[in-house]
């Protein structure tokens, strides 16, 4: 399949209760900087030709003022108000798109997501129309009943945890968005952009590795991590180019 014009959608309306914050997450401080800059910067260093930012109802403003001011986020077409959840959010994302080939649908709280990440998963959209990053899981996983107790345990060499960005033909989840929004039925146990096409198409998608560092900042502990691994990047790039 021939690539063309690559779009990302990033969402940031989410509000982040477990940080137990009055700041939602997308918008507190790593680093020094908004999280959410991260994220952003991370797509306009990168091959994707245009960012359209998902945002909380009635967040549009605040953000372009407080959060985009100054930042030289180029590739930015759209801030756009999401919906109750996040599929709504998605949807809106979608619609807002300018002619894109392809599409990426990034969480906004993973602000470690990295270049090398983002051409893996445009690649496995050009060559399979759907992909998602993800890493096989490190632990042991117990299925649980509804009193709380371990019925199996699925075999941990087929499992993975899935991670963002999750890419896709543009037609394609388009197509399956729109099947999905017209039929509520549709819309029950929907967790991620994956789960839209598998329902909505014949389409298989690809699993292609991320990173267990790819974390997505959900709590306070999250955020702690986020700092370290951000430093422990500079430090090693403060290392390399000391060396040359």
């Amino acid at each position: 399949m021939e690539k063309g014009k690559t779009g990302v959608i990033i969402l940031a309306g989410g509000h982040g209760r477990r940080m137990h914050s009055r700041v939602q997450k997308q918008y507190m401080l790593l680093a020094g900087r908004p999280l959410i800059l991260h994220t952003l910067e991370a797509f306009e260093n990168s091959p994707v030709d245009e960012i359209v930012l998902v945002v909380g109802s009635g967040e549009e403003a605040y953000v372009r003022k407080e959060i985009l001011t100054g930042s030289r986020i180029s590739k930015l077409s759209a801030v756009v108000a999401g919906g109750r959840e996040r599929y709504h959010s998605v949807y809106e994302g979608l619609k807002a798109m300018h002619d894109c080939a392809y599409v990426l649908i990034h969480d906004g709280a993973r602000p470690l997501v990295t270049e090398p990440m983002i051409r893996r998963a445009i690649q496995g959209a050009v060559e399979n129309q759907a992909c998602v990053v993800g890493m096989p899981v490190k632990d042991t996983i117990k299925v649980a009943d509804a009193q709380g107790y371990a019925v199996a345990t699925p075999d941990r060499s087929h499992l993975w945890q899935i991670q963002t960005p999750q890419a896709f033909a543009y037609r394609l989840v388009r197509e399956a968005y729109d099947r999905m929004m017209a039929d509520p039925s549709r819309q029950v146990g929907i967790t991620d952009d994956a789960m839209v096409v598998e329902n909505g198409s014949d389409v298989k998608v690809r699993l292609i590795e991320g990173s267990y560092e790819n974390l997505k900042v959900t709590t306070p502990e999250d955020l702690i991590l986020a700092e370290a691994l951000l430093q422990a990047r500079r430090q090693k790039r403060t290392k390399m180019t000391n060396s040359d």
